[in-house]
């Protein structure tokens, strides 16, 4: 591409000469094909839609790649003006690129971009002008990069800033470089759309519910249905009344919970400090924070000073985090890997310090805005959720379509009927049709759904709040259950149970009180290794950090005002906190008494590298100790090997097995004449003095065991996902009896590629006096669970891909596990065709519980971003609640899609019966059945609430099985043959006068025929309704839904009221045949009676099982679960499971399920 205008050559000047160039951008997941608009085709689109009357408008709002293909040609990305886009899931968006114009000369402005590739990014015209080319797709912005020949996420323009850039920063942009930045990331603003009522109520009419609707209304209008055309016009428009403003508020809701708007300071490039709008804020902004603290409106890398922020917004946590300065470093900055020093959007800073002269206020750069913030892209993934992959939806609108071909068969049928009547053209069209509105239920989508609604409801009474109800349903499918450990199995707060210091010589005694300890190195970093701070005299921070400094005894004092007499105090360096001892402590005969000291830098604790670390110094400046708090393994690895005791591993075994959590400490002296208040992390996290372990007791909620051993029973799997240690792990998970007292637990222990060793893969028993056995089967125990930590399982997946499912099939407890690594984990269970349940505490679980099937968050807010449902109950007692809501409301689902199908066969039959006798029913007939019987039994049939126990079978999920479709026929069967009975019956009676008209439909009512049908079928749809109504196992039983009960009598008193005596008033209203005989009226409810019996006791024995006789026919066949097949074949052989052998990529077993 030329650089000043024009497109020189097309072969050549683009990045790649093939007409469809698909680019799979590896931030976004999506296919990305371009297309041109070509005017004739535009122009030849135009006439078919006036020729359509609009319908191949309505075609190609349905199909948006329809409308594309047919207006336009296919051609390379960077000439695109209108994009194909295939996400992830397989759906399908268009959406048109965007140009904007940007100042010449500006895009040198970008920093450490390079000039060609900026100039890539935008198409040149012979006006030499300088566009930008963008698209915007669920709120996010997409620029045209032609290095990498695709649409990207604009936030790429920053993936190369390194922690050293970002310093660079930090003197302010000019307001030339923020007008260009703020024209290439757009306004900082969360701004979600709120759509028009004029536009929602048109996108609603379009929908093909309402457009099938809108033809059925015509329909029935031209036949002179007047009153039940009206009826579903008015019930239409209270439908799309609700729909829009249910609609319309949840945008406000979610509208006024992401939009934000405040006034920032910023630095300008001059020096000057600039009071502006959060809106204007661009990436690279200098952002001053006050020290009585702000909502971030932006993502931000801290520069200078603390802050504590509640991020409880976007995590679910509400405990405080102390965020700390970014190190200025030549690492590419990442807000994921920088977690503890980046300010998210979104998240409230309590209080800022430290960031320059004088103690207030921090100093921050801005890296994100808008939508591309974390915030920004959680709001997105509301407004725009991934589809469920769940059959049940699916199943159900195909079905629709098999509907449509009985309905086909039936207009047959009718054809064939009416060409032996003298009817007009018109009458044979409208007949026809009428035949597809009373097959094809429209209101069959949102009926299913009613049963979500009242769970939805239940769930909020309990405490448990969904944002996305569809996966109510999927709740009920549930086969494993993952669960975070500390705070959501065990207690979120820790006891300190003891230290004990340990060195060459070994470990010395347990010292239960850490007052007790000799002042000392030990005492001091139990003191100083934390990031405790102070808001209004009250110290917040973690909860095992604010135990530990409690148990020392030691007081946490924070410079006030400028500090310069703390800061002289410490020998001029900038003091975060000061740590000094009780003066009442006591001492130690022969050793000197603890002295104050001061922490001047803080590396705060990563889930990643598992420590965090302090650098402080004595008294006057004296000398600086550096001090390490984190997992003994990671602790031990960075200190010497000659200051690690011997009996290392045998200890923290013992203390791990006990279920206590442990925790070591190491320090290492500072040099002064070192730049201190810059030292990088790695130069302090090494060559340190192992100083001794502390231990925690970390008790197991009540409510634990009871609800591990209710999923146990209803055989779901459990699951144990943390970061602590394996051995504490495996203790914890045998109190809650995840793990029985008669089971074993086998280690999987696997190594990655090294340039001096190969990967290695070794089983092993957790008792170390276990003989050398090579078959798990020669151990003769009733069952064993596998446990594996966060680096065998990376090297598992990375080096042992045929070993990585069985693991996952027996594996109960992996620990020592990353974020990143919780979410992998569920995606690798997933694969198995597991349903996936997480439930966590929402601070690093949130990947894993965005990537679960169901997600639950234990919160105190009623709605968490972390997660689909979120729980304001502190333990895992919401767990069984949820999945038996879930299987109510699935099998509600179940019911309520039966009943709509055969309410429409049972009136499909009766229409067939009495067109084939020249009549139908009558309009007030069918608003009877359709309003009064069919709609209010559909609205209380979902009231009934969920078994109080948890079944061990599962409620099926799919609609395309023997039990529906046998279901379905043989109640159809059952019903037309009762409606044949009926009329056979009637014309059978000395009475009976045949109809003999030359006339067709209502102008023959009353008549025999019309009102032997309608008394049947009315009395069907009342009984199938109990018939198709499951209870046990997973709903209450019937008669405690009173409701339903009291709707069902009420039902059959008025049926058998019109069949028996209705009236003079009233037959004409129904235009029914006045019956004279008794004993004939009593015969049909008789018959009503026989049908209702006869469809009962079918559908208990299809319950019991009657049908799978069937199977027996096509043999047997394996489950089309990969975890079912791979569990079967695992338990035939467990050859695979070596116990103390070392494999190696080379030495496996393969077991094929596939």
């Amino acid at each position: 591409m030329n650089r000043r205008g024009s497109v020189v050559d097309l072969q050549s000047g683009l990045p790649s000469p093939c007409p469809r160039d698909p680019v799979l951008c590896p931030d976004s997941h999506m296919d990305v094909q371009g297309y041109k608009w070509v005017r004739w085709r535009v122009w030849l689109c135009h006439l078919g839609a006036l020729l359509s009357l609009g319908s191949l408008l309505l075609i190609f709002h349905w199909r948006p790649r329809l409308g594309v293909l047919a207006r336009c040609r296919s051609c390379p990305l960077a000439l695109a003006e209108v994009l194909l886009l295939r996400d992830s899931s397989g759906q399908q968006h268009v959406e048109e690129v965007q140009t904007e114009e940007v100042e010449e000369g500006s895009l040198e402005m970008l920093g450490h971009q390079e000039e060609a590739d900026w100039t890539d990014t935008v198409q040149l015209h012979k006006n030499e002008k300088t566009l930008l080319r963008f698209y915007l797709f669920e709120e996010l912005r997409y620029v045209w990069l032609n290095r990498k020949g695709a649409f990207c996420r604009v936030s790429v323009l920053n993936e190369d800033w390194t922690c050293k850039d970002l310093y660079g920063f930090q003197k302010g942009l000019s307001p030339q470089e923020q007008s260009f930045r703020r024209s290439i990331f757009g306004v900082n603003l969360i701004d979600v759309p709120v759509k028009s009522c004029m536009r929602l109520l048109f996108e609603e009419v379009l929908n093909p519910f309402y457009i099938f609707q809108v033809f059925s209304i015509l329909l029935w209008t031209i036949d002179k249905y007047y009153i039940y055309a009206f009826c579903i016009f008015i019930i239409s428009i209270i439908s799309i009344s609700i729909s829009l403003y249910e609609t319309r508020k949840q945008s406000i809701t979610v509208r006024n919970m992401a939009r934000f708007i405040t006034n920032v300071t910023i630095r300008r490039e001059s020096g000057e400090e600039d009071c502006v709008s959060s809106v204007e804020l661009v990436p690279g902004d200098c952002l001053i924070i006050p020290q009585e603290g702000l909502l971030l409106p932006c993502d931000a890398a801290l520069l200078a000073g603390e802050c504590l922020v509640n991020e409880s917004m976007l995590t679910g946590e509400s405990i405080p985090v102390l965020k700390t300065p970014l190190p200025a470093a030549d690492r590419t900055y990442s807000s994921e890997t920088e977690r503890r020093h980046t300010l998210f959007c979104g998240t409230q800073i309590i209080q800022a310090k430290g960031g320059r002269r004088g103690g207030g206020e921090a100093i921050a750069v801005v890296t994100r805005t808008g939508f591309s913030t974390t915030k920004g892209e959680l709001v997105s993934s509301i407004m725009y959720p991934q589809p469920i992959k769940f059959s049940f939806q699916r199943d159900a609108m195909k079905f629709l379509l098999i509907l449509g071909g009985i309905a086909f068969c039936g207009t047959i049928y009718i054809f064939v009927i009416l060409s032996k009547v003298n009817v007009t053209w018109w009458e044979f069209i409208v007949r026809g049709l009428d035949i597809v509105t009373i097959v094809v239920p429209p209101a069959l989508p949102v009926a299913i759904t009613t049963g979500a609604i009242y769970a939805q409801s239940r769930l909020k009474k309990d405490g448990i709040f969904c944002i996305n109800p569809p996966r109510i349903n999927v709740s009920g499918k549930i086969s494993v259950f993952c669960f975070d450990k500390t705070g959501t199995l065990t207690e979120e707060g820790l006891d300190v149970w003891g230290v004990t210091e340990g060195g060459p010589a070994g470990f010395s005694e347990l010292v239960q009180d850490p007052k007790l300890l000799p002042p000392g190195h030990m005492q001091s970093a139990l003191a100083c290794c934390h990031t405790v701070t102070l808001l209004k005299g009250q110290p917040l921070g973690d909860p095992l950090e604010l135990k530990m400094v409690e148990s020392t005894g030691w007081i946490l004092q924070e410079p006030e005002g400028d500090g310069d007499v703390v800061h002289a105090e410490f020998g001029g360096f900038k003091v975060l906190a000061v740590m000094r001892p009780l003066p009442q402590q006591p001492h130690f005969q022969g050793t000197s008494s603890s002295e104050a000291v001061a922490i001047i830098k803080r590396f705060p604790f990563s889930s990643a590298l598992q420590r965090m670390s302090v650098v402080t110094v004595a008294h006057g400046g004296r000398s600086a100790l550096a001090f390490l708090k984190g997992s003994p393994e990671m602790v031990a690895s960075l200190c010497r090997a000659d200051t690690v005791p011997p009996q290392f591993s045998s200890t923290l075994r013992s203390f791990s097995s006990e279920g206590l959590r442990v925790l070591a400490l190491a320090c290492k002296p500072v040099d002064m004449n070192s730049d201190l208040m810059n030292i990088e992390r790695a130069e302090v996290e090494k060559e340190l003095k192992f100083l001794g372990l502390l231990i925690m007791k970390n008790q197991v909620k009540p409510e634990t065991a009871g609800v591990i051993d209710v999923l146990t029973e209803a055989h779901i799997r459990t699951v144990m996902v943390t970061g602590d240690n394996i051995l504490t792990a495996v203790n914890v998970a045998k109190s809650c009896r995840m793990i029985g007292s008669d089971e074993k637990v086998i280690f999987v222990t696997a190594t990655p590629q090294t340039a001096q060793s190969v990967p290695t893969l070794r089983f092993s028993l957790d008792n170390e006096g276990a003989p050398n056995s090579t078959d798990v089967t020669d151990q003769e125990r009733p069952g064993y669970h596998l446990a594996i930590d966060g680096r065998s399982f990376s090297a598992l997946c990375d080096h042992f891909p045929d070993y990585l499912p069985k693991v996952l099939m027996k594996a109960t407890i992996f620990a020592r596990m990353l974020p990143d690594q919780k979410a992998q984990m569920v995606m690798e269970l997933q694969k198995l065709n597991y349903c996936v349940g997480m439930c966590g505490d929402g601070a690093n679980d949130c990947g894993a519980l965005k990537a679960a099937d169901v997600g639950v968050s234990l919160s105190e807010a009623e709605a968490s971003v972390a997660s689909p449902f979120t729980s304001k109950t502190e333990n895992i007692s919401c767990v069984p609640l949820l999945i038996r809501e879930g299987r109510c409301s699935l099998v509600m689902s179940f019911s309520l899609f039966r009943y709509m199908v055969l309410y429409s066969v049972i009136q499909f039959c009766s229409v067939l019966i009495l067109n084939t006798e020249k009549t139908t029913l009558g309009d007030f007939q069918f608003l009877f059945c359709d309003l009064f019987l069919v709609t209010l039994l559909v609205f209380v049939m979902g009231r009934g609430g969920p078994s109080e126990q948890l079944d061990p079978c599962r409620p099926p999920g799919r609609l395309r099985s023997l039990p529906v479709f046998g279901s379905l026929l043989l109640h159809t069967c059952a019903m037309f043959l009762a409606q044949l009975a009926a009329f056979f019956i009637t014309i059978n009676e000395n009475w009976y006068i045949p109809l003999n008209s030359t006339v067709f439909g209502t102008e023959n009512l009353p008549n025999m025929e019309n009102t032997c049908v309608f008394n049947l079928s009315g009395y069907q749809y009342i009984f199938i309704a109990v018939v198709v109504t499951k209870s046990y196992p997973h709903k209450k039983p019937l008669y405690q839904n009173v409701i339903f009960l009291c709707i069902l009598l009420i039902h059959f008193s008025v049926m058998t009221w019109l069949v028996v005596d209705p009236g003079p008033f009233f037959s004409r209203v129904f235009q029914l045949y006045n019956f004279t005989d008794l004993s004939f009226k009593m015969l049909l409810v008789a018959v009503a009676a026989l049908n209702f019996l006869i469809c009962f006791v079918m559908e208990m024995l299809i319950d019991l099982g009657m049908l799978n006789c069937l199977r027996l026919l096509r043999g047997s066949r394996t489950s089309k679960k990969q975890y079912k097949r791979l569990n079967a074949l695992l338990s035939d052989s467990t050859s695979w499971l070596l116990l103390n052998q070392t494999l190696t990529p080379r030495d496996h077993t393969v077991i094929h399920f596939y």
